[in-house]
């Protein structure tokens, strides 16, 4: 629990320094995440941040259920006039360990693919841990999408990582008819999340099925 928080905590910070000096037209660049801008998904890391058990129950309640009006409630309060005050209260909650009730895994896939989220379309890269990256990619593996897993999207091919010795079958079809999908642990992870990613991160026979393009995204 210990060691997600403490890598948590400093992907957090990593993302703060990296936006510190962002121009103020660069904060409405569209994200990977369809309709939000750089600056939602920000704000959307803060709202998570200070997400409490019985908080997110409250909050679930009065979105009536509906986990996509949760998520825009929370960036609506969260998002200031100013994106840098925004980005101020990112700094300010970096080293929080609320969280809504899910497993603590989560908040790796959260800090990964919202931190490239915001990044990609930036062109800003940074290197991650990978064996941090590879426990949240089993995660998403192991979620179903209606969880914001990515199971039902890997559905039928064989994932090869390359640079762990990760590899992952899948139980339908027959494993010797799945195509593979090959590419590094980031890649995979964000192509599982339903990410575009960079054209020859990933390769294989499955990989053009498999990837989400940018207009896709």
């Amino acid at each position: 629990m210990k060691e997600i928080w403490h890598v948590v905590h400093e992907e957090r910070r990593a993302l703060a320094a990296d936006l510190a000096e962002l121009e103020p037209d660069a904060w409405d660049t569209p994200s990977l995440c369809p309709g939000w801008t750089v600056h939602d998904v920000v704000a959307h890391l803060v709202n998570d941040a200070r997400t409490t058990w019985a908080g997110f129950a409250r909050e679930l309640l009065k979105a009536r259920f509906d986990f996509d009006a949760l998520n825009a409630h929370g960036v609506a309060r969260e998002r200031r006039e100013d994106p840098r005050e925004t980005l101020q209260n990112l700094r300010s909650v970096s080293g929080r360990t609320s969280s809504a009730p899910a497993p603590l895994v989560t908040r790796l896939v959260e800090a990964f693919v919202h931190g490239e989220d915001i990044r990609r379309p930036l062109g800003l890269r940074r290197n991650y841990p990978v064996e941090p990256l590879l426990d949240a990619l089993k995660h998403q593996l192991a979620t179903s999408e209606d969880f914001g897993g990515g199971k039902e999207r890997a559905a039928g091919v064989i994932l090869e990582a390359t640079d762990t010795d990760f590899r992952w079958k899948p139980s339908k079809p027959a494993v010797n008819a799945a195509p593979v999908v090959r590419g590094g642990t980031l890649a995979l992870l964000l192509a599982v999340s339903g990410r575009p990613v960079r054209p020859g991160e990933l390769d294989g026979e499955g990989a053009s099925a498999f990837t989400v393009t940018a207009e896709d995204g």
